[in-house]
């Protein structure tokens, strides 16, 4: 389980983009380690009016690229949060703007108020500002996405339990957060269809990515899904082979 926001996405942190922006500290410029333009990925194109003729998205690595971004959004959602940083000042919005989405909605354990998902969806105003006039092939109109485990004061308690949870029983649905996150996506599938919304997490977060699919598609009802590095084996199931091993 990892316990930090994915850093470097497609990129590495010495890299530079050519629209580097920098916050102003008290007595120096500082470059936040999590800035989209100090972590994000290098070489991947804006969303504008030439994917009407051949959509970038159609690429593979391309969608893989910005789903890991909408990832990386929802931990700096939560981080926002947590650092109290303003509407100004904020890093998580970066992750999403470039691509034409918004956020619609975020998934909030209530237990400790932490940020665990969130919902972007298509933007169409901003996609036609920039001549977009329609939603690129292969561009969902909705994404589901969940973070993975932050070993932070405020939210530690909660995804440790159920990191343990994952590795005591190899499920999540006894967690809140498995019946919040079906809920959200029964919810935007009902809305868009399910051909037209993709579901993804990190860590811990693809597990709950996985399990909500899966309970999903038990009644019919299949979305693309996109796990990045997703919980490994229960520690109960590997005893269980350790024993096999042993008795052969």
């Amino acid at each position: 389980m990892k316990n930090e926001a994915m850093q470097g996405v497609g990129g590495n942190h010495n890299g530079q983009n050519r629209n580097v922006k920098k916050e102003q500290g008290p007595q120096t410029q500082i470059q936040h380690p999590y800035a989209f333009h100090v972590s994000g990925p290098r070489n991947v194109p804006s969303i504008n009016w030439r994917d009407l003729i051949n959509s970038n998205w159609k690429d593979g690595n391309y969608k893989r690229t910005v789903i890991a971004c909408f990832i990386q959004a929802v931990y700096l959602l939560e981080l926002d949060r947590q650092e109290n940083r303003t509407k100004e000042t904020a890093l998580a919005p970066n992750w999403w703007i470039p691509f034409k989405y918004k956020l619609v909605e975020t998934l909030i354990d209530e237990r400790d108020g932490s940020i665990f998902g969130a919902i972007f969806e298509w933007d169409r105003a901003a996609a036609m500002a920039d001549l977009v006039l329609i939603r690129p092939s292969g561009a969902p109109k909705a994404v589901l996405a969940f973070r993975g485990t932050l070993l932070k004061s405020p939210t530690i308690r909660r995804d440790i339990q159920d990191d343990l949870r994952f590795v005591a029983w190899e499920s999540l649905k006894g967690s809140v957060r498995f019946s919040y996150g079906l809920k959200a996506l029964r919810s935007i599938s009902d809305k868009y269809g399910s051909s037209n919304v993709c579901i993804a997490g990190h860590s811990l977060g693809a597990g709950f990515a996985l399990e909500v699919g899966k309970a999903l598609a038990e009644g019919g009802i299949c979305v693309e899904a996109h796990l990045f590095n997703p919980p490994s084996v229960s520690l109960s199931s590997g005893l269980k082979r350790v024993g096999e091993k042993a008795g052969l």
